[in-house]
This record gives structure tokens, C-alpha cells and sequence, in this order.
């Protein structure tokens, strides 16, 4: 076992980089093809993880899971399938901190059928902030449709602000015997 240079921790004597800080020890300086600045200088890019299906569907892979800094460019790493999860994820099923694509679960959630913390669907959005097309429910919700939450902007609404009554009645024939 050998100290780190960088951070002190012990690691393994023959290790060319640090398990720990991500810092290289062969003593050659690393270029990011992003930065074109030492790694060093730019911090840990290294940490991360990504896998796929070897299966396709129009030209994505049915899973791919992707996480962290890609350690050749220092950029975040994207998954991109039909079902992607990953920090940025962009699919027909996206779950991550940032989600794109048909279905999506995520921090900030771009989608046809939105959920997350700001969620904006073309058809519907849950979330605290929820933008969507026909349907939006949440803290603040704002639809062109209708709108349930503490604030509720649409032409039909239910929420914190008042109610339509035309929503209600609709409602009501929806689900008999349920009332506000």
C-alpha cells in the first residue's frame, strides 16, 4: 500500500489512478477532450457508471442506464433509450434529475405525461410547479385544460384560488356520490 500524493489515502502500489480523489499517479498529464485543461484542474470527472441492453428498438437501446462524468470528456453522462435512467435521461420512459421524452420522472420532468418537481407535460403534469397542456395538478398548477393544486390557473379549476363550478358538476357525473 502507498499514500496518495493528492489526498492522502491509502491505496494500492500499483494503482495509476486514485480510487478515492480520481487523481492519475503514472505522472503523464490527462487532457480532457472538453476543457483541453488538465483533470486536475478541472476536478473529478471520472466518477460514474453506464450500462445497456444489447437490445434495440429504432435504433435505442430498450435500457440504459447512465450516471456520473464520462471520464474522456468531463461531461455528464446521458442515457438515452426507451427506458432511460440516469442523472439526464432522455426516453420513452425517462426517469432521472433531468427527464425528456414520452413518460418522465424527474427533478425537472419534460414530457407528454409529466411527474416531478417542475414538471411540464403536453398532455398532463404533476409536480410542486406543474405546466401542463390538459391536465396540471400540484402546488402551482397552470393548464390550458384543467388545473388542480394550492394555485390552480386554468379555464376549469379546482384549487386554493376557488372552484369552477362547471368542473365540479363534471366531476361529480364522473364519480356519483363524491362531493367537495
Amino acid at each position: 500500500m502507498k499514500t496518495c500524493p493528492y489526498c492522502a489515502e491509502q491505496i494500492q502500489d500499483d494503482a495509476k489512478k486514485c480510487r478515492y480523489c480520481g487523481e492519475w499517479l503514472d505522472g503523464t498529464p490527462h487532457i480532457t477532450k472538453t476543457f483541453n485543461v488538465p483533470v486536475s484542474q478541472v476536478g473529478f470527472v471520472g466518477w460514474g457508471y453506464e450500462w445497456k441492453t444489447e437490445i434495440e428498438i429504432l435504433g435505442w437501446p430498450l435500457i440504459h442506464i447512465a450516471q456520473g462524468y464520462d471520464p474522456d470528456t468531463g461531461r455528464p453522462r446521458v442515457a438515452k433509450g426507451v427506458i432511460a435512467i440516469g442523472d439526464i435521461a432522455i426516453g420513452g420512459l425517462a426517469i432521472g434529475g433531468a427527464a425528456f421524452g414520452g413518460v418522465t420522472l424527474g427533478g425537472f420532468s419534460l414530457g407528454i405525461f409529466s411527474f416531478g418537481g417542475m414538471a411540464i407535460g403536453i398532455l398532463a403534469a404533476l409536480g410542486g410547479l406543474a405546466l401542463g397542456g390538459f391536465i396540471a395538478a400540484g402546488g402551482l398548477a397552470l393548464s390550458l385544460g384543467y388545473a388542480l393544486g394550492g394555485l390552480a390557473l386554468a379555464p376549469h379549476f379546482i384549487g386554493g384560488n376557488g372552484m369552477d363550478p362547471d368542473f365540479m358538476r363534471m366531476l361529480e357525473q364522473w364519480f356519483p356520490g363524491f362531493s367537495f
